[in-house]
């Protein structure tokens, strides 16, 4: 299979209409844009990289501000021992106060670094899980397209079978007119032909089908199957396996989310043992009070009061007890790191064997398919011989069946053997990293 280049600029909403040739690269043009899983992997690394465009911002001061306008009015009425009495009804006040605080984290037992490593860490893992979304979607938009193409020419095949068992129908028939063959051999054949123009029925309902699947990737709305595909499948015959696993060992996408899932891990492991330092902070605020009233409730009291205070000076919080709580993060942690490393190593031994058995069905496919190529053209001098042979009357229309049987089987192993190795070439392109440029 010729590599697939992903253009920089998609193909815009593609409109599919009778008669029109939908090419392999343009359904994989409409899956990249439009399909679904790799639209929400696009989403989730986008969420990742924002929270890394941030990182930087861990070490800045964190600076919060307050203010507030309260109003009042006091009424208030006393009478003293000496009978004198006093009424401040009337008195309105308000109180206007603002404060601005500044913390500086100043060491954190290099927790911040690590927080900073770990989205970096993370944002990169945004970028292969969405790269593995890519190639796997790319593989299921070609092994279901040429599953179309594979339908397609199984209907050439029983197309070609129908004329075939349409002239042993008409032979069978003017031979039993004429007297020379048993009306046996009309109604074998007319079962005959009726079982394949069923067949050739079914494989039009298959063939949408399998459009269906295809529509699916590359979310064309509607059902619309009134499109054509191409008429073969394209093979790469030049594939080698030391390359291909050499290349796999750098370039598996699967291999690359592994990776870098251990390296989140090993990251929040050296972010969580960050709690057992203590944390050194820079603090500093700033508190503005202001008081305003038409009259003093009494002669000690201020009719205009305003305070304005700076305090600066350093913290430090000293982890003594927690209940064990950070060493319970930690060793979760250190788990976590354990589990990646064993995620990273069956990746690694499943990708290998998957390459491993991909390689042998390439491989036996490709001897398959000279054999079944060589097999096709014999059977179908074998069925042109045994028809022309039963129209001379020289042979039994078993004769003639067992010969189209055997060039049906011929021309369905070679169409599957095709298939199949476009399904391996797929598979060991995807997992070498080599399906996407």
């Amino acid at each position: 299979m010729k590599r697939i280049l992903i253009f920089c600029l998609l193909l815009p909403v593609f409109h599919l209409s009778a008669q029109q040739v939908l090419t392999v690269e343009q359904a994989i043009d409409l899956a990249l844009k439009n399909n679904y899983d790799i639209r929400l992997a696009k989403n989730d690394a986008a969420i990742a990289a924002n929270d890394y465009a941030y990182a930087n911002w861990a070490f800045a001061p964190r600076v919060n501000g307050t203010a507030s306008k309260v109003w009042n009015t006091t009424r208030t009425k006393q009478e003293f021992v000496n009978g004198s009495k006093r009424d401040t009804s009337g008195i309105h006040s308000n109180n206007l106060t603002g404060n601005v605080t500044l913390s500086w984290t100043l060491f954190d037992g290099l927790k911040m670094f690590a927080t900073r490593q770990k989205l970096e860490a993370i944002r990169d893992l945004g970028d292969a899980t969405l790269k593995d979304q890519l190639m796997t979607t790319v593989a299921n938009v070609i092994a279901s397209y040429y599953a179309v193409v594979q339908g397609k020419q199984q209907l050439h095949n029983l197309s070609e079978q129908l004329s075939i068992a349409d002239e042993r129908v008409k032979l069978s028939d003017a031979k039993f007119q004429t007297g020379l063959g048993p009306k046996t051999d009309w109604l074998q054949s007319k079962v005959d032909y009726n079982a394949l123009k069923a067949s050739y029925l079914r494989q039009q309902t298959v063939i949408d089908q399998g459009k269906v699947i295809l529509n699916q990737y590359m979310v064309i709305e509607g059902g619309n199957t009134q499109y054509e595909v191409q008429d073969s499948i394209p093979l790469n015959t030049d594939l080698a396996y030391g390359k291909l696993r050499d290349e796999m060992l750098q370039r598996n996408t699967s291999l690359m989310v592994a990776k870098q899932n251990l390296q989140v891990s090993e990251l929040a492991l050296k972010e969580s043992k960050g709690d057992y330092f203590p944390v050194i902070s820079f603090n500093s605020g700033y508190n503005f009070t202001k008081v305003n009233s038409n009259a003093a409730t009494n002669s000690f009291s201020p009719i205009f009061n305003q305070n304005g205070v700076l305090n600066y000076g350093f913290s430090a919080t000293i982890p003594i007890f927690n209940g064990l709580n950070v060493h319970r993060q930690v060793k979760n942690a250190q788990l976590n790191v354990s589990y990646q490393q064993l995620s990273l190593e069956n990746t690694r031994t499943k990708v290998n064997m998957a390459l491993s058995n991909a390689f042998k069905d390439y491989e036996y496919y490709k001897t398959a398919v000279d054999l079944e190529e060589e097999n096709l053209g014999l059977a179908r001098e074998n069925a042109m011989v045994a028809l022309e042979r039963f129209k001379q009357g020289v042979s039994t229309t078993i004769e003639v069946k067992e010969a189209q049987q055997s060039l049906e089987d011929a021309y369905n192993r070679l169409i599957n053997a095709r298939y199949n190795i476009k399904l391996a070439e797929t598979e060991l392109l995807r997992l070498n990293g080599d399906l996407i440029k």
